[in-house]
């Protein structure tokens, strides 16, 4: 049975408390298996000297999603994944605003993280974070739809840069760069 992952678009420019009750519930997601999104190609090489194509990305994000307890826990939701790209959401809910009533930064710092993951995983190859940092540009709002947009910016040797935008509609929320660290070993059967 082929499961599907929620991608369904969330309005835009859906900031300050724009939520609805069904955005702010954790989907059940235990027994999703497949990511289905909208993709274009990108060229990626594996580590076999391969090209990556999209469809690889997005079994391979299919895999990851199905164990990520935190992002699933967070309400993050896979919007679109190819080769060397992501991009995931997540509503700021009434359990993730601090004593300032403004999104806790390390909600939005675990968005960035979790479309970073995304995106550097899409090879296929395991790879975890060696380093990220964070800019906050302006606060989230409880009830903001936020979107992590993470793009592959270059890779040398078992390393990679990315780079990630968080938005809520048009407005700027945060930049993140993430350092990769492939550890070797696959995530998906390539061939399956």
């Amino acid at each position: 049975m082929r499961s599907i992952v929620d991608v369904s678009p969330v309005p835009r420019g859906a900031c300050l408390g724009a939520a609805s009750a069904k955005e702010q519930q954790t989907p059940d997601t235990s027994d999703r298996l497949d990511v289905t999104v909208n993709c274009r190609f990108v060229n990626l090489v594996s580590q076999e000297g391969d090209f990556v194509d999209d469809r690889l990305a997005e079994r391979v994000a299919a895999a990851m999603w199905a164990e990520d307890a935190a992002s699933v826990g967070l309400g993050m939701r896979i919007v679109d994944v190819g080769a060397g790209r992501a991009t995931v959401e997540m509503t700021i809910r009434d359990d993730m605003v601090n004593g300032h009533g403004m999104a806790h930064g390390g909600f939005v710092f675990a968005l960035a993280d979790s479309a970073f993951s995304f995106a550097c995983n899409s090879g296929n190859v395991t790879t975890v974070a060696q380093a990220c940092d964070i800019v906050f540009v302006a606060p989230a709002q409880r009830g903001d739809v936020l979107v992590a947009e993470a793009v592959g910016r270059a890779s040398y040797g078992r390393n990679g840069i990315y780079d990630v935008t968080v938005r809520c509609g048009d407005q700027l929320i945060a930049e993140f760069r993430g350092r990769s660290r492939q550890i070797g070993g696959t995530i998906v059967e390539e061939h399956a």
